[in-house]
């Protein structure tokens, strides 16, 4: 197998990986992901043992011991252009020979876990819930650049979806990790997630520069393709479930709901849910 370029695998002049600052030794084989890097710290104050710490742009990275286990927690921003860094970088920490450049021929399979915030879509998805997503949506452009595999059934439904909102691309859909939904998420709400690539016009959001379709809240609501409907959206989870399937590693994306956009409403006690959040998975990971 031939050396990837310095162009396309770009490791720093210290050896880590170009965005993320890491080195191989400097993660676990299973980690919790945040979008917001002052998250991290959140989730690390818990740890017993601190090893690691590294920050660079909006990746922030905790390594340590909670409870005897190993764990990262890694802060990614906002957006699936990020997950598309996030994991073919964390991907290139375990599975790449950085000295030779030449992929290992046994490849590591990843444990990741998404923390993250959600808003709700349906009225039946209450404030102050965690919710499981067992399937995301991407209305992103990212996997228009991937040779994702699909089923005939995922590929169905997304090219519903593409008629009912108007799109000149075809959505994908993308499911999770069951193994880590049976041992994380086994009392959660199950979800179908739809990831969008905007927090204001992507979500249905008005301030000032308007909507092309003002019923695009409305339509992601009443969605349905049998018994499927969205339960719930957000910015990421699309992309963590395609770059997985795509890499052979299992990911999970849990969601704190903090805002209902049906009822206009948003939790009070939203820092209660996220760290409630944080503790479960903790100690079920």
């Amino acid at each position: 197998m031939a050396a990837i370029p310095e162009s396309e695998l770009i490791i720093n002049p210290d050896g880590s990986i170009y965005h993320l600052n890491l080195l191989p030794e400097h993660i676990s084989d299973t980690i919790i992901t945040v979008g917001d890097p002052e998250r991290v710290a959140k989730v690390s104050q818990y740890f017993d043992e601190m090893e690691v710490q590294v920050a660079k742009r909006e990746f922030v990275t905790h390594t340590g011991y909670y409870k005897g286990k190993r764990l990262t927690v890694i802060s990614t921003g906002m957006g699936t252009d990020n997950i598309d860094i996030l994991m073919n970088e964390l991907d290139a920490l375990v599975n790449i020979d950085f000295r030779t450049r030449i992929p290992n021929e046994e490849k590591i399979s990843l444990k990741i876990v998404r923390v993250g915030t959600s808003g709700s879509l349906q009225e039946s998805v209450p404030l102050g819930s965690h919710l499981a997503s067992h399937t995301a949506v991407g209305l992103d452009s990212l996997m228009a650049f991937y040779p994702l595999p699909q089923s005939e059934e995922e590929l169905k439904l997304t090219s519903a979806l593409q008629q009912e909102l108007g799109l000149g691309f075809q959505p994908y859909l993308v499911t999770a990790s069951q193994h880590l939904l049976d041992k994380i998420a086994y009392d959660m709400l199950p979800g179908n997630t739809l990831t969008c690539p905007g927090f204001y016009a992507p979500q249905g959001r008005v301030l000032r520069a308007g909507l092309r379709n003002d019923a695009l809240l409305h339509t992601y609501q009443n969605f349905r393709q049998g018994d499927y409907q969205f339960t719930n959206f957000e910015m990421e989870t699309a992309g963590y479930y395609s770059m997985g399937r795509l890499l052979n590693h299992e990911v999970l994306s849990l969601n704190a709901i903090v805002a209902n956009r049906i009822t206009q409403k948003f939790a009070e006690n939203a820092d209660e849910v996220i760290n409630n959040l944080i503790v479960k998975v903790l100690d079920r990971i």
